[in-house]
């Protein structure tokens, strides 16, 4: 949780950076999508943390795709924004397919939590 944590702020300062610190629109666009994209899945670390705390084990397996999504996917864009070249896009892709296997595991998990007895 406390890379979640680290996450959303690092999210926050790219998102402030890109706002105040950026002229060129298409940099902005690419920080702000970043800074967006990381901050959604920080919190989504902690849902899977709730879903783990209900029963839901296999959501044990979100929170590292999630972190890692958003460091290959964020990182690419916040590289690119920052002046890295343009093919460094090219793994920008590889974040978003972990991202979505993490939805897919948390989905999965939720599955599991059984029904509260009456």
């Amino acid at each position: 949780m406390s890379l979640a944590a680290v996450g959303g702020f690092l999210a926050v300062a790219f998102g402030a950076f890109a706002a105040h610190g950026i002229t060129d629109p298409k940099a902005q666009g690419w920080m702000h999508t970043g800074a967006t994209y990381a901050f959604m899945h920080c919190l989504a670390v902690f849902a899977a943390a709730f879903v783990v705390s209900l029963g839901g084990r296999r959501a044990r397996f979100a929170p590292p795709l999630f972190l890692a999504g958003a460091l290959i996917f964020s990182g690419s864009l916040f590289a690119m924004a920052l002046g890295a070249p343009r093919w460094f896009g090219a793994i920008t892709p590889i974040g978003g397919v972990l991202f979505l296997v993490g939805w897919a595991c948390l989905a999965w998990a939720a599955l599991q939590i059984d029904e509260p007895q009456a």
